[in-house]
């Protein structure tokens, strides 16, 4: 419910601000407006819900452990690509693995897709909603599977609690 006033607050806003007045009259056609676009087009904006969503309070504590896992992925993945640009490590094993989207929800597909093409030595190639997946390629895919699980215990571990 919440998501919905403030979804409804902010298209108001951006309609007074298109219009360039706040006068009342504008402001309450604003409001119906906003009002029948959310009803009209809930399931896009707002997607499924998750069973249970957490509380501000439980995902700004759990945002902190989220941003120094993401940091940490990413110091990983750059050491990695240094050692094989610098011809430390052999490039084995390039690769596209598909990894399960599972109980996320649209936002929590976007955050683990950005969070993993921040990681140098991994990118989102696509997302195929027909099957479920997300197209990930990665420096080291000679263990699909242990790729799959890196991304699924990040998912488990740090963001389902802040972006599910």
């Amino acid at each position: 419910m919440i998501r919905y006033v403030l979804a409804m607050v902010l298209l108001t806003i951006t309609y007074a601000f298109v219009l360039g007045s706040f006068h009342p009259w504008d402001l309450s056609i604003g409001v119906i407006i906003s009002g029948a676009l959310l009803l009209a087009f809930r399931r896009f904006v707002f997607g499924e819900m998750p069973a249970r969503t957490p509380g501000m309070l439980e995902r700004i504590v759990a945002f902190v452990p989220f941003t120094a896992a993401a940091v940490w992925n990413i110091v990983t993945g750059t050491w990695e690509v240094a050692l094989v640009t610098l011809h430390i490590r052999r490039l084995s094993a390039p690769g596209i693995v598909a990894v399960p989207i599972g109980e996320r929800t649209p936002t929590g597909v976007a955050v683990s897709s950005l969070t993993t093409t921040l990681s140098p030595g991994t990118f989102l190639v696509d997302v195929d909603h027909e099957r479920d997946v997300m197209l990930i390629h990665s420096i080291n895919a000679s263990d699909p599977d242990a790729v799959r699980e890196s991304h699924q215990e990040f998912y488990r571990r740090y963001q389902r609690r802040v972006f599910p």
